[in-house]
C-alpha cells in the first residue's frame, strides 16, 4: 500500500498533519483534494499558509508543487485569501 510519504510535496511533518485531520492514505487524499486537506489543517492549525495549500495540492495531483501551473497558482490564491483569516481580501 502507498504512502502519503510517497507522494510529491509530502514530508513527516505534512503527512503527520495530514493523518491527524483524517486523511491516512494517497486516495483519501486525492479524493479530498488539496484544498479540502488544507481547510481540514487550517481548521487544527492557523499557520496553514499558502505553500502548504500549494504543496497539498501538487501532492493530490501527483505533481511537485513547482509544477502547478499559473493559473492552478492563481486559483489557489483566490482560495487562500477567501479562507484565510487576515490574508488579504
Amino acid at each position: 500500500m502507498a504512502k502519503l510519504e510517497d507522494l510529491p510535496n509530502i514530508g513527516p511533518k505534512l503527512r503527520a498533519q495530514l493523518e491527524k485531520v483524517g486523511i491516512h492514505t494517497p486516495e483519501e487524499l486525492k479524493a479530498a483534494g488539496g484544498r479540502e486537506a488544507w481547510l481540514r489543517i487550517l481548521g487544527t492549525d492557523p499557520s496553514a499558509c499558502m505553500l502548504r495549500l500549494q504543496s497539498l495540492e501538487g501532492a493530490a495531483r501527483g505533481v511537485p508543487k513547482k509544477e502547478l501551473d499559473a493559473t492552478v497558482k492563481e486559483e489557489l490564491r483566490a482560495f487562500y485569501r477567501r479562507h484565510k483569516p487576515g490574508a488579504g481580501r
